[in-house]
């Protein structure tokens, strides 16, 4: 019950971050900088727009792998061990595909463009990346001690 609870309040904390900053960019903020432009930016595909040609299509697939997602986790128990994590992930995931049913795409904002131009990106992003590193670092340097018979 636990984890539970740590997993959906982490999941309702970053989806709530996330659509209450990209809610700033749409009623018109901007701030230009050196390395780093805040821009609105609507991004009809994935990373680096792969996928794009998919149309209206990408947000029913993203919206069933999350569903995948979660029915694998509780399933197979890992909500216990990764609770917080899965909360980023799914929290970020939520955020995003939320973004492609309302505004028709997901809504970035963070513009890299210091010696290159890198992909535009917004706090959901990065709360995926961040939960599926911390994942891997718990698998490969944590991993779980198995029970012996």
């Amino acid at each position: 019950m636990r984890a539970f609870a740590v997993f959906f309040l982490v999941l309702l904390g970053t989806f709530i971050i996330d659509q209450n900053i990209k809610s700033l960019f749409i009623e018109g903020y901007y701030r230009p900088g050196q390395c780093i432009d805040l821009e609105l930016h609507y991004n009809k595909g994935v990373a680096f727009s792969m996928l794009s040609f998919l149309g209206p299509y990408l947000k029913w697939i993203q919206a069933l792998l999350v569903v995948a997602i979660l029915f694998f986790v509780f399933k197979e128990g890992y909500i216990k061990r990764y609770a917080f994590p899965v909360g980023l992930l799914i929290g970020g995931a939520l955020g995003n595909v939320y973004d492609r049913f309302v505004h028709g795409g997901v809504v970035d904002y963070v513009a890299w463009h210091c010696g290159f131009n890198f992909a535009v990106f917004n706090f959901a992003d990065v709360a995926i990346d961040l939960a599926v590193v911390w994942i891997l670092v718990m698998i490969y340097f944590f991993p779980q001690k198995s029970e012996s018979k």
